[in-house]
Order: structure tokens, then C-alpha cells, then sequence
């Protein structure tokens, strides 16, 4: 129990982290995703945002598969993530088998990639819902009503860090920061196209270089990429190996 509670203390920390002044939006969404993995019981996460036009968009996910799921939820305009955001209640599907009639093609794109549960949970604040937060189980089976719980919590803490608390007072969006949100995420997903191209990488290796680079260096996810994307910075010095110094 004692590890479990310093687990959970680390992962608002770590988004805490994220909240400063001039914070990056790309690197928040995915540090929640990854939190979600490492502390529930689900084998990957996704995340969606609202645009400026309400159409919802693919904004982190923890495993490249994951994200497909979610873009073809979108592209169909079905699924638990999308009934989730519409209605800004979550969404909780132990079997999705189980919800075939319900979500026919969904199930059946979940069922080829290996995924059985789903459970979705809205980013809202107040009354304004801008995206959902959907996790994935290779297995059958309910989250614990804790493990709901968590990753609502979770989800409500990066809602702040999107939605600013002076736009909120306003009763405002702040639709150019989730704009640059969207920017970002187009520019990341050709960056690792670059290094999944130069290192012969899968997607998600391709993206796990280019977010640790990005953090050695102490620079922005989305400069990185874009400077990847552009070719002012080489993927070879990206996927170059961290030197370690040995100790004396």
C-alpha cells in the first residue's frame, strides 16, 4: 500500500511538474498517458482533445497501436471515446465484445488489435468537457471503482493545466493553446517518422528517443520535432547513445 501511495504521489507530481509558466502541452498530455499505464491495471492509454471547431483529435497516446484505435474511433465517429465526450460521463466497458451491437465496427477493430475492455473518462472542468482519456486491457474485466477514481483525478489535473485558470475565470477556452496542442502533435508524428525512417525503428521506440532527447536537453517536445521535421537537426543525434560516466 505504502508503494502504491508514493506511485500515485509521483504521478500528480510529475504533472504538477509540467504546470509551469510557458509549460509544453504535448509533453503534459503524454506524461498522463504514461502515468496511467504505470499505475492502473491497463495495457495502454490514449488521449483526445476538442479543436477549435469541436471535432475531436488524437493528442498522445501511450503505444502507436493505441493510437490507431483512437483515430479510427474518430474516423468512424464511434466508440466509447467518443460517447464519453459527448455525453462528459465515462464511459466503463469491461468486455467489448460484450458491446458489439452497440459500437459494431470499434469492437471489431479492438477485438484485431488485441484489446478486450476499454474504459474512457472525460477531461472537464465545471461544466466545460474538451476531450477524453481512454484506457485500454488486453483482458476482460471492470477497473476497481479506485482505479476510476485515479484516473479521473488524473485526467481533472491535466484539464487544469489546459484549460488556464485565467480563461477559465473568463468562462473562455483557450483555444490557441489547444490549437498549438493539435500543431504539435502533427509535428511530432513526422519527427518520429524521421527517426523511425533513419534508426529503422518502430513508432513507439521513434517516439520514446525523441521525448528523451528532448528532456537530456531540457527543450521543448515540440521544438525538437519541429527542428527534426525541418532537418535543422539531425536524427542521428537523436538516437546517438547516452554517454554515462563511470564511476571512480
Amino acid at each position: 500500500m505504502a508503494d502504491r501511495e508514493r506511485q500515485v504521489t509521483r504521478a500528480f507530481v510529475a504533472l504538477a511538474d509540467t504546470l509551469v509558466d510557458d509549460y509544453d502541452v504535448a509533453d503534459l498530455l503524454h506524461t498522463l498517458v504514461q502515468q496511467c499505464v504505470e499505475l492502473l491495471d491497463v495495457a495502454a492509454a490514449g488521449l483526445t482533445l476538442a479543436d477549435e471547431r469541436g471535432g475531436l483529435q488524437v493528442l498522445a497516446s501511450s503505444t502507436e497501436q493505441a493510437r490507431l484505435l483512437e483515430l479510427f474511433q474518430l474516423d468512424i465517429d464511434e466508440g466509447p471515446c467518443v460517447e464519453c465526450f459527448t455525453s462528459s460521463t465515462p464511459v466503463l466497458v469491461a468486455d467489448i465484445a460484450e458491446q458489439a451491437a452497440r459500437w459494431p465496427r470499434f469492437a471489431a477493430e479492438a477485438a484485431r488489435d488485441g484489446f478486450a475492455s476499454v474504459h474512457a473518462v472525460p477531461l472537464r472542468l465545471r461544466r466545460q468537457t474538451i476531450g477524453a482519456l481512454n484506457l485500454f486491457g488486453l483482458r476482460p474485466g471492470n477497473l476497481s471503482a479506485d482505479d476510476v477514481a485515479l484516473a479521473q483525478g488524473l485526467a481533472d489535473t491535466a484539464t487544469i493545466g489546459i484549460l488556464h485558470e485565467r480563461a477559465v475565470r473568463q468562462g473562455e477556452i483557450l483555444s490557441e493553446q489547444l490549437q498549438t496542442a493539435l500543431n504539435s502533435r502533427v509535428i511530432i508524428e513526422q519527427a518520429k517518422g524521421v527517426l523511425a525512417a533513419a534508426g529503422r525503428l518502430r513508432m513507439d521506440a521513434a517516439f520514446t528517443a525523441l521525448r528523451a532527447y528532448s528532456r537530456r536537453n531540457n527543450q521543448r517536445l515540440s521544438e525538437v520535432a519541429r527542428a527534426l521535421a525541418e532537418r535543422e537537426l539531425a536524427p542521428g543525434v537523436v538516437l546517438a547513445p547516452v554517454e554515462t560516466s563511470r564511476p571512480s
